[in-house]
């Protein structure tokens, strides 16, 4: 066992660092590499990943019908370490983050932009806001929430570590199989974490330097700025890796949380008020008749440039919550102990997406009231510098310095919460699940979090970025399925020998 995990923490620690050190010393080559195995898998397997969302959704939410929804992830006299709105804010902070600040502005814009050239300007509005809501919706927490309770059933109800492959080895003991595939399940969410975070922190910093590049009075910011806040970021990240996990991380996550609260309330006072509040309802509204139908669209009869619009967003988003899955997943099993699977599921999957739908409605609405009613820069600047829309939206509204510095400091919160989050759960996992990993693997797992950062920094775009964070995910997709098979599998095997609830 031991010689195993000290194989896993080698040969992963080799392949994220040969890859961290390959796009940076050769960011097209590996772009190139990325964007032909993605583009063959999506084109010939893109089905597969729409199927097994949908279907991790459909599971979800059916389990919170059954007499499993009542089973305690723990003992049946276990309660929540944690209250909600701290719980909900620190998966959030966890899951999301970083993106949503993003792409707040840029992605609904985006879809218009490439929507009105088929479809009249307001039903293009519609169905871009739709896209978005659906990109970051139900179907991401799907995702995460069937990796975290197959993970928390397993640990808290059958006393196995937080690892990928336990739920594997825990129903097949012994098995030459079940320990090699265990190991691979293992190896390849680790690669998929690296990636995926590797990917959000680039992002950060991308947002970050912008911000700061604003409140200078820069135009752009020079890769000097962002060289300079790469470099901040990091050291940001590692001393909380010297020290234990703790409500440090909770504290930080409500801070992150308060303060996207508050810009999304803001902006909703201050923009155009009935025009965004109506964009919010519509967009709920639309999204929930939509949700399951939309889970299944491939958009097969579009032609060629729809085709590779839903393999550039749609495809890509799934299987960047993919990559997401483990890490999330081990996260979020960690802080939920105590909570029924029913209390788990819709908490999982209803809260985080209700913000989303809200945070777009609203972010989403004023750029496109001012597509659609004002000159269209905002329009214009999707072609030229996503990086900044956040910002460029700000500075529309009042006291724009303020939610500028607000925005920054939310973003490197979410990044830093993340990263270290992050680097807790590799050490984890590359360690053969020691709860505690030392502080020497969690800082290395941290420094090869920012080669990998790097690396996607010198990729040169948003695309780029969510192409490398993709081939990182793309092993792991089979691997949420066979997590799925082992929940399955426990629940119905635990249920003919116990017959307790939660105790209520």
């Amino acid at each position: 066992m031991m010689q195993s995990s000290r194989l896993l923490l080698a040969t992963s620690l080799s392949l994220c660092a040969v890859i961290g050190i390959w796009g940076v010393v050769d960011p097209a080559g590996l772009l190139a590499l990325a964007k032909t195995i993605v583009d063959q898998y999506f084109f010939s397997r893109g089905w597969f990943v729409m199927l097994s969302v949908t279907i991790m959704l459909l599971f979800c939410l059916g389990l919170t019908f059954t007499r499993f929804g009542d089973l305690r992830l723990g003992k049946d006299t276990d309660r929540p370490e944690y209250s909600t709105p701290t719980w909900i804010a620190m998966l959030f902070a966890a899951g999301m983050g970083v993106g949503l600040l993003f792409w707040a502005v840029a992605e609904p814009l985006t879809h218009f932009y490439f929507a009105k050239e088929a479809l009249p300007a307001p039903l293009a509005a519609e169905q871009a806001l739709l896209a978005a809501n659906f990109n970051w919706g139900i179907h991401a927490w799907a995702i995460y929430g069937t990796t975290a309770l197959t993970i928390a059933y397993f640990s808290f109800r059958r006393g196995t570590p937080m690892l990928v492959s336990a739920p594997v080895k825990n129903l097949f003991p012994g098995e030459t199989w079940a320990t090699i595939v265990g190991w691979l399940s293992d190896f390849m969410a680790i690669a998929a974490i690296a990636i995926g975070v590797g990917g959000s922190v680039a992002m950060g910093v991308y947002q970050v330097a912008d911000g700061v590049s604003i409140l200078t009075g820069g135009e752009t910011a020079t890769p000097f700025m962002i060289g300079a806040v790469f470099l901040i970021m990091v050291a940001a990240y590692i001393p909380p890796l010297l020290v234990d996990l703790g409500s440090g991380m909770a504290r930080l996550s409500n801070i992150a949380m308060c303060l996207a609260i508050g810009l999304v309330a803001y902006t909703i006072i201050l923009g155009p008020t009935e025009y965004l509040m109506n964009s919010i309802i519509s967009g709920i509204g639309l999204y929930v008749a939509e949700v399951v139908p939309r889970g299944l669209q491939t958009f097969t009869f579009f032609g060629d440039e729809a085709s590779r619009w839903f393999q550039d967003w749609t495809l890509t988003y799934m299987v960047w919550w993919i990559a997401w899955g483990p890490f999330v997943g081990v996260f979020v099993a960690r802080i939920s102990r105590g909570r029924t699977i029913r209390e788990f599921v819709l908490g999982v999957l209803i809260g985080p997406t209700l913000f989303s739908t809200i945070w777009f409605g609203a972010f989403g609405g004023v750029g496109l009231f001012e597509a659609l009613n004002g000159q269209g820069e905002l329009l214009a600047m999707t072609q030229t510098n996503v990086e900044r829309m956040t910002f460029a939206l700000l500075d529309r509204l009042p006291l724009s310095t303020i939610t500028t510095l607000a925005t920054i400091a939310a973003a490197f919160l979410f990044i830093v919460t993340s990263v270290v989050s992050a680097a807790f759960v590799l050490g984890m996992f590359s360690t053969g699940g020691n709860p505690n990993p030392s502080s020497k693997v969690r800082v290395i797992w941290g420094v090869l979090l920012g080669i990998l950062g790097a690396a996607m920094i010198l990729s040169g775009s948003a695309q780029a970025m969510k192409t490398l964070i993709a081939l990182g995910a793309l092993p792991f997709v089979l691997i949420t399925g066979l997590l799925l098979a082992c929940l399955v599998r426990a629940l119905i095997l635990d249920s003919r020998t116990e017959t307790s609830h939660a105790d209520r």
